[in-house]
């Protein structure tokens, strides 16, 4: 059908909604493709792919995971988005428009349940990162992501540097022949500006000495507070992030309802 005679119809398809849905969806779902490949390319790396029952091997967090979930979310939504825009597809819009709808719902009740649960959210990161201190040997994208997070948050373990006894290349006991024995990572080390080397051993038999001694070589803030205080010192950016989020989200279901109902009043003329 002509657009001319949809017009005198009553009725037509509005091409700025359609075309800025498409434009919207194909960055998103180019995103989520390269988000799924760097995933798969960090997996064959580490020789994932070869055996994928080596994934419930890493005791601790893969952050590969991240790209895999983030990604396949990010490409599924913007391929329902994308082609059902261009190809009017009401069918694939309401897919577009419930998975949206959906993710909102979980990042809606994740919100309330984070605020009115704090010291069992507390609880459960304390949990996550003591768990991942054992496995921070385990697997390098891990050790990065630990090493990261000290760095940026300036803290060492979950509640303090005594965290990595837990880890069985820093432990103290008698059986533990590794150098890094009774030490922390290098990611606790306080920085010294005028060093363009990182010490990688300046961490090396730290946690042997007195609490007042550490403070002069590492960080002795464990990383559940520092985080705390970073939430806290940051809420009204983090607030911005997670409205703006969810305005996006509230536009993007918007603009698909609107579509399948022009399209709905197109068909209904024909």
């Amino acid at each position: 059908m002509s657009r001319k005679h949809r017009h005198l119809k009553g009725a037509e398809v509005s091409c700025c909604v359609k075309y800025f849905l498409f434009g919207f969806n194909i960055i998103f779902w180019l995103l989520g493709a390269a988000f799924l490949g760097i995933g798969l390319w960090a997996w064959a790396e580490k020789g994932v792919l070869s055996n994928l029952l080596s994934i419930t091997d890493l005791g601790g967090f893969d952050p590969v995971w991240l790209f895999m979930v983030v990604g396949g979310v990010m490409f599924i939504l913007g391929f329902a988005g994308c082609i059902g825009a261009l190809r009017e597809n009401t069918l694939l819009l309401k897919f577009f428009s419930v998975f949206l709808g959906l993710i909102f719902f979980l990042e809606l009740t994740a919100g309330i349940l984070a605020f009115v649960f704090k010291d069992w959210i507390k609880d459960q990161l304390n949990f996550f990162i003591n768990n991942n201190i054992k496995a921070y040997r385990d697997d390098i994208d891990l050790q990065n992501l630990i090493d990261f997070t000290q760095e940026y948050w300036m803290c060492c373990g979950a509640h303090g540097p005594d965290d990595w006894k837990q880890n069985i290349y820093f432990n103290c006991t008698d059986r533990n022949p590794s150098r890094e024995r009774c030490g922390v990572p290098f990611s606790c080390c306080i920085k010294n500006p005028a060093e363009d080397i990182i010490n990688t051993q300046c961490g090396y038999d730290v946690r042997l000495q007195g609490d007042l001694d550490r403070q002069k070589y590492i960080y002795t803030k464990g990383c559940v507070g520092q985080f705390e205080k970073w939430l806290q010192d940051n809420l009204i950016v983090v607030a911005g992030i997670f409205v703006g989020t969810a305005l996006l989200q509230i536009f993007g279901i918007c603009l698909a309802q609107n579509l399948v109902s022009d399209v709905k009043a197109v068909k209904a003329n024909w």
